[in-house]
């Protein structure tokens, strides 16, 4: 314990000699340390010694930055440069120096050339450099001094301390290579097979006593000799010291300086951004429509949450798409708060802000969720280890590396010429290259190929190549990814074709306005590059039940033809008006009204009404004990076209799309990465850490001096009063409310009434303090300490 103090420490005195940009460098790279601030420098560095931290910082490192902290393990504390880059195998002077600066930037190196340290806690986190296992005394330690005496007498050795023995004959570099020159090939091919790790081996029996004498197999030879140590009852460890000479020395047997090779196809740039831009306009289309559905007919929430399989298959039906596709879709909508699950999957009301947006406005929202969520759509239809389906908006989607390994996948991408495609396995590669530790089977098998089929879908990629507008948003240029986006999607018409046999041809995608109008009065026919809308009886009295009129009807279409407006078509509206709302029905339980006494004897003598019970309540009023809205479906299925109206007699308009749910409760997600830090707020935070380190100080002086005033109240008081009247900096030992003790440097500007008001150095602002609550009190040099 007190090596790892004396580590800390001077580790500490290392960081309280680095600029204010080099702790700003810190935080940012290692943001689970900033959150909340620490006190002082000391505490900093006690948190960046944690095992957890450790392991997140480990986790950032590419392969040869994890190979020089395996070559620092291996080497002891400390090493020299000149030895770490033999161990490595003479790698690049640039790359390993580049290497060192990141361990040191990240607080996990520190040192100069001479004299290499890697933070001791960091020994312990991560497993023997170079794939070795622990060296032979610390196996050694696991067997009774029986079996050591066993042991060394088979190898000659001495036995009234056999321990020590073994250990300084594994050290011998000569023994030890005509021991295992010895060996017959069968022994020593399992030596070989665990030379370069991992070195465990699993062995049923290794705690059984062996001897060479009766030893009959390799593994039992090995035992009885020491070359291999026996940990448990199944596994068996390669010392070491054996490694190393089965290595002739090598610490390594290949050393990935670079990224592996990205083989890439040339693609003409522009092509690429169309086709992507095709694909965004495309998603963006299919979220509307599967929205716009949900809001008139939404479907329900399972049990157990999500989405069932019936409606997702339905959704991909009507949208003519993939199920995978269909579940990319809902997933993006429901993370970028478009979706809400109450008793049925609704839209928001932030959906109707989202689709008043532009095109490339309503993609850029979408695809933002899509990079920062923790869901992972790719999952949906895949089959958990019980053999239970994951549903599209089900509870079980999440994976805490997914954004991480997104802005990993579409880096790669990124660090490509413009219109420069990479085959999937190459950029699995070169991610696994990035963050090996991350980079588990499950990431490159699975995640990653989902990855880059969703950018695809979404027209972040078009044929594999990262569309310009989409390295612009990764630049964190949103308004020119948007506007990039703008100037290759097809700038939206306000025109059809309309046709004798009743549809309508949009040549491209309709300005906002008259797609909703066109798709109230009309049903989508066929979808591609025009859109064909038919024309129907019941499609022109949605419209007429939403409250559009004949004359409305008859102007938007004289309005966006292109051709004149076809005379059936007219008669189609005017037909459907004329009949619309003849029949008026309300609620009495439920009426039907209309000015035609003889077309209601029609409706009492029409059998299939039979079940709705009509009866005469007036020459023009039927009345029933079904509900209106029955009665409504009723009449629809004879042909009639009845409309409601309200309990005043005013026609009562239906809005199919007035369904939303409430707002989503918006989460953090659960991320792998924690969010970025503004520089702003890292400068604050460097600011406040200066101010705890100068109190730390203040206070280590006052206390080693003795001069700081405890527990006296006037002395207490008078120095406050001083210091106030002369604007001198203190040291002020503070115990709140709650009783959580803290150490600051004040200001003293007024003292009064038994309170002290003061600028506060550690929160930048002035404040104000209970003097009785202040247990010490101290001068503080001008100068931080």
């Amino acid at each position: 314990m007190a090596g790892v103090t004396e580590q800390r420490r001077s580790l500490t005195d290392e960081v309280r000699r680095w600029s204010d940009d080099q702790l700003v460098g810190l935080l940012a790279v290692r943001a689970d340390l900033v959150s909340p601030v620490p006190a002082d420098l000391g505490a900093l560095v006690n948190r960046a010694c944690a095992p957890t931290s450790l392991r997140r910082a480990l986790d950032t490192l590419d392969a040869f930055t994890l190979a020089v902290v395996d070559g620092l393990v291996a080497l002891g504390d400390p090493a020299t440069y000149a030895d770490l880059r033999t161990a490595l195998l003479d790698p690049p002077d640039a790359a390993l120096r580049a290497a060192l600066d990141r361990l040191r930037g990240l607080a996990l190196v520190w040192g100069d050339d001479q004299r290499l340290h890697l933070v001791r806690a960091l020994r312990q986190v991560v497993d023997q450099g170079g794939g070795l296992g622990p060296p032979v005394g610390d196996l050694l330690v696991a067997y009774d001094d029986e079996r050591l005496c066993a042991l060394a007498e088979d190898l000659g050795l001495a036995t009234d301390r056999p321990q020590t023995a073994l250990v300084a004959a594994f050290a011998d570099d000569a023994w030890l290579d005509d021991l295992l020159a010895s060996l017959p090939a069968a022994d020593r091919e399992v030596l070989d097979a665990l030379a370069w790790g991992p070195p465990a081996g699993a062995v049923a029996d290794a705690l059984r006593d062996v001897r060479v004498s009766s030893a009959a197999t390799p593994v039992a030879r090995l035992l009885a000799r020491g070359l291999l140590v026996a940990v448990d009852e199944g596994t068996v460890l390669l010392p070491s010291e054996v490694a190393l000479r089965l290595r002739a020395g090598r610490l390594f047997r290949t050393v990935p300086v670079t990224p592996p090779p990205l083989a890439t196809t040339p693609l003409d740039a522009a092509e690429a951004d169309r086709a992507a831009a095709g694909q965004a306009a495309a998603f963006v289309r299919h979220v509307e429509e599967a929205l716009e559905a949900w809001g008139v007919a939404p479907p329900g929430v399972l049990r157990a949450g999500g989405l069932g399989v019936r409606d997702l298959r339905r959704l991909a039906r009507d949208l003519d798409l993939d199920e995978r596709h269909a579940g990319l879709l809902v997933e993006t909508a429901y993370d970028a708060g478009l979706l809400t699950a109450t008793d049925a999957w609704l839209p928001t009301p932030a959906y109707d802000a989202w689709r008043r947006e532009p095109p490339q406005r309503r993609w850029l929202a979408l695809v933002e969720a899509w990079l920062e969520t923790t869901r992972v759509p790719g999952l949906v239809g895949e089959r958990d280890e019980r053999d239970k389906p994951f549903n599209a908006l089900g509870p079980d989607l999440n994976h805490r590396s997914a954004p991480a390994m997104r802005r990993r996948a579409l880096g790669v991408l990124a660090a490509l010429p413009p219109g420069s495609a990479a085959s999937l396995a190459g950029v699995v590669d070169a991610v696994a290259w990035s963050v090996p530790r991350l980079a588990g089977t499950w990431v490159r098998t699975s995640l990653l190929p989902w990855i880059l089929a969703e950018a695809e879908v979404l027209g972040v990629t078009g044929r594999a190549a990262l569309a310009s507008y989409a390295r612009r948003l990764l630049d964190g240029d949103r308004d020119g990814a948007a506007d990039a986006l703008a100037a290759l999607l097809p700038t939206p018409v306000d025109v059809v074709l309309l046709q004798a046999d009743l549809t309508a041809v949009a040549p491209g995608p309709l300005v906002a306005e008259l797609a909703r109008e066109l798709a109230l009065a009309a049903d989508v026919e066929s979808k591609g590059g025009a859109t064909v809308y038919r024309f129907t009886p019941a499609s022109i009295r949605r419209a007429l039940d939403a409250g559009r009129s004949a004359s409305y009807l008859h102007a938007l279409l004289a309005r966006h033809s292109r051709t004149p407006v076809p005379q059936p078509l007219s008669y189609l509206v005017d037909d459907v008006a004329r009949r619309h709302g003849r029949i008026r029905v309300g609620r009495a339980v439920a009426y039907v009204r209309c000015d035609d006494p003889a077309l209601l004897d029609e409706l009492l003598a029409t059998r299939r009404l039979a079940d709705v019970r009509l009866r005469r309540l007036a020459p023009t009023v039927l009345v029933t004990p079904a509900t209106a809205e029955r009665l409504l479906e009723a009449l629809r299925g004879l042909g009639h076209a009845p409309a409601a109206e309200s309990p005043d007699g005013a026609l009562l308009v239906e809005h199919p799309d007035v369904r939303r749910g409430p707002p989503p409760p918006r989460t953090v997600p659960l991320s792998y990465d924690p969010p970025p830090t503004s520089p702003h707020l890292l400068a604050r935070a460097v600011k406040a850490l200066r101010a705890g380190e100068r109190a730390a100080a203040a206070g280590r002086r006052a206390t080693a001096s003795g001069s700081g005033s405890r527990g006296d109240v006037v002395t207490t008081l008078a120095v406050l009063q001083d210091a106030a009247a002369d604007g001198r900096p203190l040291w002020i030992s503070y115990v709140n409310a709650q009783g959580q003790a803290s150490q600051r440097v004040v200001e003293p500007l007024r003292l009064a009434r038994g309170l002290l008001e003061a600028y506060d150095h550690l929160h930048e602002e002035v404040r104000t303090f209970a003097v009785h609550r202040i247990t010490a009190v101290a001068e503080v040099d001008d100068e931080p300490a």
